[in-house]
């Protein structure tokens, strides 16, 4: 087999950090995985090994250089997929997908877009789907997506409403009696939902939406028999 040299280029720091973590770790992986070798020098990359390989892995480090470049942070996840796909012989160029890059979501105060291809899927399932369940470990970004497909749906006046609701249940910790009305005592509940509101809509604007009625706020021991026609539910 013909042995080859490429080169690719990296057009600044951050995505170069961003891409290959702080000590390269990410570089070394593919570099296992595809049976090439990386030679980094600045902001360049040379691709060492048979012709085969080395083309491979010149499409699929310019693909992730593409998906580095348009996130702020990529997810771990969402770079190991592709680097695994390509050392298990699919083609490098449907590895990164591109229609995950292309969906987004605006919001007042950003565009939001999918920094995985999971992220990607659960916003299709919501877009397209009536009710949909999310599961996987805190930080994955479910409530986040969920909060911003609310909020641009109402905006576009797909729904009339969103309600926010969570059971009111301590994770493994007494709070006591919690004083206030109903909506102060289950606050600390929807917390993560008010953070992700305030992160995409300002604090006015939200609080006006708020005491509208746009959004609720409503603990789910107290949604039994309620009528939730053209309205956004998040729990």
């Amino acid at each position: 087999m013909r042995k080859v040299v490429r080169e690719i280029e990296v057009d600044d720091s951050t995505t170069w950090l961003n891409l290959f973590g702080a000590r390269e770790e990410r570089l070394r992986r593919m570099e296992k995985a595809l049976g090439v070798r990386f030679v980094a020098r600045g902001t360049r990359i040379q691709i060492e090994g048979d012709e085969v390989d080395v083309e491979k892995a010149d499409v699929l480090l310019t693909r992730m250089i593409e998906v580095a470049s348009d996130h702020e942070t990529v997810d771990k996840l969402d770079l190991e997929r592709p680097i695994t796909e390509t050392a298990n012989g699919r083609d490098p160029k449907e590895t990164v997908h591109q229609r995950d890059r292309d969906i987004s979501i605006t919001v007042p105060k950003r565009v939001i877009r999918p920094k995985s291809s999971n992220q990607a899927s659960y916003v299709r399932a919501m877009l397209r789907s009536d009710m949909v369940f999310a599961v996987g470990p805190a930080g994955t970004g479910k409530t986040y997506l969920a909060m911003a497909v609310a909020i641009a749906s109402l905006l576009k006046k797909e729904v009339e409403r969103i309600i926010l609701t969570r059971p009111a249940v301590e994770a493994g910790e007494k709070l006591g009696f919690l004083p206030g009305d109903i909506q102060e005592k289950v606050n600390p509940y929807l917390r993560p939902l008010y953070d992700a509101l305030y992160d995409m809509v300002e604090l006015g604007r939200a609080e006006r939406m708020i005491s509208r009625g746009l959004i609720e706020v409503a603990p789910l021991a107290f949604m039994r028999g309620r009528t939730l026609g053209n309205a956004f539910v998040i729990m």
